[in-house]
């Protein structure tokens, strides 16, 4: 597997993509980024101000005029031409994720490619839209909102931009983006990607810039019909009271605190790795991470001892290497709020079999933390109730299986879930009982095709295939003798 070209020297973001062309900012702000691993300045980047954005949502609703009529095959040689633009930078991409954000070379390289298949998943939805049918004595046809506002958060930020405007522009229409200003490196390649795309002016427009700023002109701005945002629970609810005042549609992908169910019967060869692994992907900066795992009392013993040994086997270090299976997070004050985290479940009581606070050994540059696990947790502790966002697991023991289903339930999220077991049926029942947008049993898998979203406080509305495409679409119906 070839490793991870350097490819980033100093590196100034100093334009937005509004109208069809890169423009220079209005806002005069600037944001160093640097390198989680390193702990180097590598870039920097001028932050979009209030004009800026009302200057691309302008672009956006004057555009949306001629894109709301396009046909569906237009529309799909469009997402089809966006995607081959992406695809054929994926290396870049997987580079730029590695510098700038710290994601792993595997994981970055899987997120990139996901990142371009998003326009291929959403062509592919789009044959499956009915766009106009007979209901009755009336013609209902599923009309375009009008703009959307995608707002995104830094842990995969190609692949949400990409997902988001994949489904808007199925849709009919026109966006505004609002990517997370600490992946700033990694929004100029995309712009620049789907600047060759050779979509119309106006249709996509990018500005770079602080949720408080560029987000809160989007939510408030009465030419913004929809938002689709994904990120923290606390903004997720800002957004959703902000966008009432102009009766915004919002899909919000917020937060998760998911559990990880393995019953008696589960092989722990399997399952313990699988869980680790769950527990720590995109190190551990995931919102559908299964960081709660609940096991069987009878069973906890040898549970532990799988998973010292799962977590001894984990490389932990240099993003770029590509056998590194966790790399640092984001900045330095995720960095603080993991520590912190830690430091809770200490004094809450729990016990750490593996890992602690500080830094790995020989890794005290960077934002690295070691992979922590604890045991003797129990659901109403502050590290199993709060999303931690690092690379932390927390062992919750049951003694009976509706034990095991009502401690996976009780918690104000409700996004992902998953469950190990020998006896597949069986694992269906459980799933069948656990409140989350998606269950997994016996393993992670990825269909783009199907909903993506959850319940409770982990968000409303639902993403991917032709329920993500829906969501940027309203049914009317006319009557006529």
């Amino acid at each position: 597997m070839p490793s991870v070209e350097r490819i980033i020297r100093m590196k100034i973001v100093a334009k937005h993509y509004i109208n069809g062309q890169f423009v220079a900012s209005h806002g005069r702000e600037s944001l160093d980024l640097i390198n989680p691993a390193t702990e180097r300045i590598i870039g920097r980047v001028i932050l979009g101000d209030e004009q800026d954005t009302r200057d691309a949502i302008r672009a956006a609703k004057e555009a949306f005029k001629m894109f709301s009529r396009t046909s569906v095959d237009t529309r799909a040689r469009y997402l089809q031409a966006l995607h081959d633009s992406v695809i054929a930078r994926l290396d870049e991409h997987t580079a730029i994720m590695v510098e700038e954000y710290g994601g792993v070379y595997q994981f970055s390289q899987a997120s990139s490619r996901r990142a371009a298949q998003s326009f291929l998943e959403a062509k592919r939805a789009l044959q499956e839209i009915q766009f106009t049918k007979s209901v009755g004595k009336s013609l209902v046809s599923l009309e375009p909102l009008g703009v959307a506002g995608l707002i995104t958060p830094w842990n995969a930020s190609s692949s949400f931009i990409c997902g988001k405007l994949a489904a808007a522009l199925a849709a009919g229409c026109t966006a505004v983006v609002k990517p997370s200003e600490l992946s700033a490196l990694q929004t100029q390649l995309l712009m620049e990607c789907f600047d060759k795309a050779g979509l119309p002016p106006g249709v996509i427009n990018i500005v770079i810039g602080r949720g408080d700023v560029v987000g809160a002109e989007i939510t408030r701005n009465p030419d913004i019909a929809k938002i689709s945002f994904t990120g923290s629970t606390v903004v997720g609810k800002t957004i959703a009271r902000d966008a009432v005042a102009t009766m915004k549609r919002v899909t919000l992908e917020l937060g998760g605190k998911s559990p990880n169910v393995l019953l008696d019967d589960a092989d722990l060869d399997k399952a313990v790795p699988f869980a680790v692994t769950a527990g720590f992907m995109n190190n551990g900066q995931a919102c559908i991470n299964g960081t709660r795992l609940l096991v069987p009392e009878s069973r906890l013993a040898e549970v532990k001892v799988a998973i010292r040994e799962a977590v001894k086997g984990l490389k932990v270090g240099d993003p770029a290497a590509p056998d590194t299976a966790i790399g640092p997070l984001v900045t330095r004050k995720q960095y603080d709020r993991v520590q912190d985290y830690i430091k809770r479940g200490i004094e809450e009581g729990a016990e750490v079999i593996i890992g602690g606070q500080g830094h790995p050994p020989k890794l005290e540059t960077g934002y690295f933390v070691k992979p922590t696990v604890f045991v003797n947790v129990t659901n109403d502790m502050t590290i199993a109730r709060e999303e931690i966002f690092g690379p932390v697991l927390c062992v919750i023991a049951y003694k009976t299986e509706d034990e095991a289903i009502d401690i996976a339930n009780d918690t104000s999220y409700g996004l992902h879930a998953y469950v190990a077991t020998s006896d597949p049926a069986r694992g269906r029942q459980v799933a069948d009982q656990i409140v989350a947008g998606r269950v997994m049993v016996n393993a992670f898998y990825d269909e783009p095709r199907a909903p993506f979203g959850g319940f409770k406080q982990s968000g409303v509305g639902r993403e991917f295939g032709v329920y993500g495409i829906e969501a940027f679409l309203e049914p009317k119906a006319v009557f006529a003798a």
